[in-house]
């Protein structure tokens, strides 16, 4: 026996169909209606204004700009070689950038040290002789230094150094006399020996001994960055 539907039943399906195709045809509006405000805003994206495109770039380099003058004013500057003291390593009008960013003078850095080192008020700061110096460590607190046949023992240890153009002599010191670096100083060189004015001078620091006191070290050379060609680490 075949089972009968009652007739409302058949009404229950009528309504059915009915808003089922309404919200049919709903959705499909909406969907249209989406997709053209996607187009549009696509085609205005595309068509968008030169000046729009121009002060977007102008907030790029603002903040690149700003990110600059932040790194070399709090992080590390750029200074410029004076004089042959530190060739074969470094020449004049190099330039290079310094950092003191959590740094601790060590045995062969090359430093920048202020003009002040010498601690003498009475010095024309502005005369070329009075100005930044770059040198190498050879030397930190504790460590003795000791200069004979031309080379460099540090604690009894004779340093081999492919950077130092020429022999070393003892100038002011003493040949064959170790001498102590005392405590926060530094013992520096350039490494042109046969032409720079260092610790083996006695006009250098503010004790009458050559010893750089590390207050007065700018930073540590990082960076060459000119002439291009040069460009790179230091060793």
């Amino acid at each position: 026996m075949a089972a009968s539907v009652p007739r409302f039943a058949y009404f229950g399906v009528i309504i059915i169909s009915f808003f089922e195709s309404k919200h049919s045809a709903s959705r499909s509006y909406s969907e249209f209606n989406c997709d053209y405000v996607y187009e549009t805003e696509k085609k205005n994206k595309s068509k968008a204004s030169p000046i729009v495109d121009f002060f977007d770039w102008v907030d790029v380099l603002a903040v690149a700009l700003v990110t600059v003058v932040l790194i070399f004013t709090f992080v590390c500057r750029v200074a410029t070689i004076e004089g042959q003291s530190m060739e074969n390593t470094f020449f004049d009008s190099e330039k290079v950038v310094v950092s003191n960013v959590g740094y601790t003078p060590k045995r062969g850095d090359v430093v920048i040290i202020s003009r002040n080192y010498n601690n003498d008020t009475n010095l024309d700061m502005n005369l070329s002789n009075n100005q930044p110096i770059i040198k190498r460590v050879i030397a930190t607190e504790n460590q003795t230094v000791l200069i004979r046949d031309g080379s460099v023992f540090v604690d009894g240890n004779r340093l081999t150094e492919e950077y130092a153009k020429g022999l070393t002599y003892p100038n002011n010191m003493e040949e064959n006399e170790a001498v102590t670096v005392p405590k926060g100083c530094v013992f520096v060189l350039g490494d042109n020996r046969e032409n720079s004015r260092d610790s083996r001078s006695f006009d250098i620091g503010n004790r009458g001994n050559g010893m750089i006191d590390t207050e007065f070290i700018i930073g540590k050379v990082r960076l060459r960055i000119f002439p291009i060609n040069k460009f790179g680490g230091i060793k």
